[in-house]
Formats: structure tokens, C-alpha cells, sequence
């Protein structure tokens, strides 16, 4: 409700500008970037139990704040005029309680996406995973679909003001729920308790890294005793301060990263980020501005989520035919042809007609989009191994969020909602530069693209048969 709600109050809040929609997402995409990494080692260090606990009440408890200030910021218009202290504090409160909430939901999205999931899946065949997984995105999408719905009816039939108590109300009641649905699976699959008890009693990356430090550095000092060459201290300190570098946990946290084999999919992903062209902020602000009914912006994003949805019925499906990598490949350049619509947008006259091009655009290229979402994170869960999984996926979001910054920095820039139509060009830009990765990354793990020898073999049959009839 939140994600859908935040661009309405904020257009409303400073009317003919997408700046503090630009400024909003900034600083909530910022914080998932600096700090995702750290949530991924935390994640990866404590309890299930634990990190439920403190994601479920940081969650809801900063949406709950967050729908409080927005309330007060719309019960009061004339308070930028009147107290401009108090509008800025309350502007900032809005801004750092959304960021907290954004961080929390990144830490269940990692526990169960990224950890959950791999672990009730093993000792089953591979199609469980892949199953479960569109499951989950598909629930995902499901609540994406009729939470936005609900919401823009609220705000057009009754008010923002309604909307913002609906949300604290609903975040006050849902946090109970929540809590005793993912505790129940918890204690229903023995697997997630031995699992939980393998992380706890781990040795942590810091633990035996110091370890190698120490035996090196008791190398280092005998070393010292025999000779007393100058060289030699001087490549020592080089080397403690690279060592000293290495074990801040945010650089170890991105070495791991590099060090996979999925890197280019994650980057491929990740730049999909780098984009204006979704229902979020940055669009929904300015499909208001156009004049766009709230309930049929809704709607529309309802109808993407639908789409999503579908997605992931056809991803088991065309997984199972040609596998994950070569799903990926066909998603993400279906992805890409249905954005250009809303790149031919740009060119119709008509601004409402201009609206609803790029709404289909983008709701149409859900289908390649969360295929594609779902085959880069199977790559993952197969190719990283358990005791990175949950960093990995940690800075795997980072890199989104830091991509997603750069999508508001470029709202912040420009931010008439007159010239939206540069911001299409560059989210275009962006998902043509994320397809060609990936596919370059296809070729380099299939050495080739397309079976050509198979489509010479269907041309031979195609022209035998035509020559036989006549």
C-alpha cells in the first residue's frame, strides 16, 4: 500500500513537481544501497526466529510512523507556509521511517527468497524449487495487484487522508498476523530449525579470517627476526593494510559478490532498476499530474500485477522446456520489446492517449520482466553456496537499490513532469544495456546463441517439401 500511495501523497504535499517523489525515492533507494550488505551479513549471522521478530515490528511499526506523518502533512496544507521547521521535520520523518521499513522488508525478503526457499526445496527435485519460487513471486504480485486497487479507490472516492489511516490501521493489525503465519512454517519444516541451528554454530568469515591473519602475522615476525630488509617491511605493510581493508564487512560483503559465476545476470537485474518506466513513484506522480484518475492508475498497476502474475505460470513451464539460462534470455528481450511502446508514447500528441501507451507499455512488460526476475534468482539459489547465499543476496539488492537512486537522482535532475519523456529514453537505454549483458554472459557459459544447425535442418525440410509439391 505504501509503495503505491508514497508518489500520490507526495505530488500532493508539493503539488507540480516530482521532486519530493524524486527525493523520497532517493533516500529510500540510497539506504537499501548502503546498507543491503550489512542486512545480508546480519541476516546470515542470526536466528530465523530472531531476524522474524525484528522484521516484522521494524516494518510495520516504521509504516505505521510513515502513515502518521503523512497524515498530519495533509490534515495541515498550509503548514509549509505557516511552520516551515515543522513541514521539514515532519517531510524528514516521512523520508527516514519509509527507509527503515524498505530496509526491514529486505530482510524477509532475503530470510525467505534467498534462504527459506532453498532450504524446504532440498533433497527434491530441481522443478520444487523452481515451483516454489513462482509461488512466492506470485503472492508477491497478487498483493501488488489489490493492494493498489483498494488504494486508489480510497483516495478517489474518499480521500488521501482516509488512505493514510488505512494504512497505519492495516500495518497495526497485519504485523500479528504476519508473525504467526511465518512462525507456523517455521515450526511445521524441522529442516528451517536445523538450519537456523547450523548458522548460529558457524564460524563466522571474520572468525577464520582473523585466525589466518594471526598465524601470518606470527610468520611475518619470525620472518623479521632473520632479515631486516627494507623491501620486505614495505610489502608487509602493504599487505596489512589490503588485509585491514578486506575484513570491513561491506567491502568482504561485495569481494564475495564478485567472486560468483552469476555476476552479469545480477547486473543485467539490477540495471532493469535503473528505470522510471514501473508503477512506482516517479511515474505515478506524474501519470497524476496528467490528470490520470488515482482509481484508474490503480487499476492499471492491478492489471501489471496481473500480467506478473501470469508470468509466473509460464516461467515452470518454459523452464522446463529450455531451462533457466535460456528462459532468461528469451524474458528479458521479451521485456524489452514490449517497452517500446512506451518509448513510441513520446511521439503521440494526444497526453491521454500518450497515458495509457505508456501504462500498456509498462504492464505489458511485466511478462518478461518477473520471468526474467525468477530465472536470475534460480541461478542463484543453484550456483551460490550456502554459507554466501544470504550476502550474495544482500548485495544483490544493494546494487538494485543503488541502480533504482540512479533512476530518482535522474528525477531529482529533471524534475518537470513535462520532460518525463527523457526519462523514458534513459530507462530504454538501460534495459537494452541489461538484455545485451545477458546474453553476452549466455554466450560465454553456451558458446552460442541460437541453434543454427537445427534452424538449417527446418529450412532443408521446409524447401525439400516445397520442391516435392511442385
Amino acid at each position: 500500500m505504501w509503495e503505491f500511495s508514497v508518489g500520490l501523497y507526495m505530488i500532493n504535499v508539493w503539488p507540480d513537481s516530482l521532486l519530493f517523489a524524486a527525493i523520497y525515492g532517493a533516500v529510500e533507494s540510497a539506504s537499501t544501497a548502503l546498507f543491503g550488505p550489512l542486512v545480508g551479513r546480519w541476516v546470515d549471522k542470526f536466528s530465523y526466529v530472531k531476524i522474524l521478530r525484528v522484521w516484522l515490528v521494524t516494518q510495520n511499526l516504521s509504516f505505521m510512523i510513515a502513515g502518521a506523518t503523512v497524515m498530519a502533512l495533509l490534515i495541515y496544507p498550509d503548514l509549509k507556509l505557516t511552520s516551515f521547521y515543522a513541514f521539514v521535520l515532519l517531510i524528514i520523518l516521512t523520508n527516514i521511517s519509509g527507509a527503515l521499513g524498505v530496509l526491514s522488508t529486505l530482510a524477509g525478503t532475503i530470510l525467505v527468497e534467498r534462504d527459506w526457499v532453498v532450504v524446504i526445496s532440498e533433497g527434491h527435485s530441481p522443478e520444487v524449487l523452481t515451483n516454489m519460487n513462482s509461488v512466492i513471486r506470485r503472492i508477491d504480485l497478487f498483493s501488488k495487484l489489490c493492494a493498489p486497487v483498494v488504494t486508489g479507490f480510497i483516495i478517489s472516492f474518499v480521500s488521501l487522508k482516509a488512505s493514510a489511516l488505512t494504512l497505519v490501521l492495516w500495518n497495526t493489525i497485519s504485523v500479528w498476523l504476519e508473525y504467526w503465519l511465518f512462525i507456523s512454517v517455521y515450526n511445521g519444516i524441522p529442516a528451517l530449525g536445523e538450519s537456523s541451528q547450523r548458522k548460529i554454530s558457524r564460524p563466522s568469515q571474520s572468525d577464520l579470517e582473523g585466525t589466518g591473519t594471526s598465524t601470518s602475522e606470527g610468520r611475518s615476525s619470525l620472518l623479521s627476526k632473520d632479515e631486516n630488509d627494507s623491501e620486505f617491511a614495505e610489502e608487509s605493510w602493504i599487505t596489512g593494510v589490503i588485509k585491514m581493508v578486506s575484513r570491513i564487512p561491506y567491502v568482504r560483503a561485495w569481494s564475495v559478490y564478485l567472486q560468483q559465476d552469476v555476476v552479469l545476470p545480477g547486473v543485467s537485474l539490477a540495471l532493469l532498476y535503473f528505470t522510471v518506466l514501473s508503477f512506482g513513484t516517479l511515474m505515478t506522480a506524474t501519470l497524476e499530474w496528467e490528470g490520470i484518475p488515482a482509481y484508474t492508475i490503480g487499476i492499471a498497476r492491478g492489471i501489471s500485477a496481473a500480467i506478473g502474475i501470469s508470468a509466473t505460470v509460464v516461467y515452470p513451464v518454459l523452464q522446463a522446456h529450455i531451462l533457466t539460462l535460456r528462459t532468461g534470455l528469451w524474458s528479458i528481450w521479451c521485456q524489452w520489446t514490449f517497452l517500446i511502446l512506451c518509448v513510441a508514447s513520446i511521439w503521440i500528441h494526444n497526453s491521454l492517449w500518450s497515458a495509457y501507451m505508456l501504462m500498456a507499455g509498462v504492464a505489458t512488460s511485466r511478462l518478461g520482466l518477473w520471468m526474467f526476475d525468477l530465472a536470475v534468482i534460480q541461478q542463484m539459489q543453484d550456483q551460490v553456496p550456502e554459507s554466501d547465499r544470504c550476502v550474495v543476496g544482500g548485495v544483490q539488492n544493494s546494487l538494485q537499490s543503488s541502480m533504482d537512486l540512479m533512476g530518482y537522482v535522474m528525477g531529482i535532475i529533471i524534475s518537470n513532469p513535462q520532460e518525463f519523456w527523457k526519462l523514458i529514453l534513459v530507462s530504454f537505454a538501460m534495459a537494452t544495456l541489461a538484455a545485451l549483458l545477458y546474453t553476452l554472459h549466455v554466450y560465454r557459459v553456451r558458446k552460442h546463441l541460437l541453434h543454427f544447425e537445427k534452424l538449417a535442418f527446418v529450412l532443408k525440410c521446409f524447401t525439400s517439401s516445397q520442391s516435392e509439391n511442385s
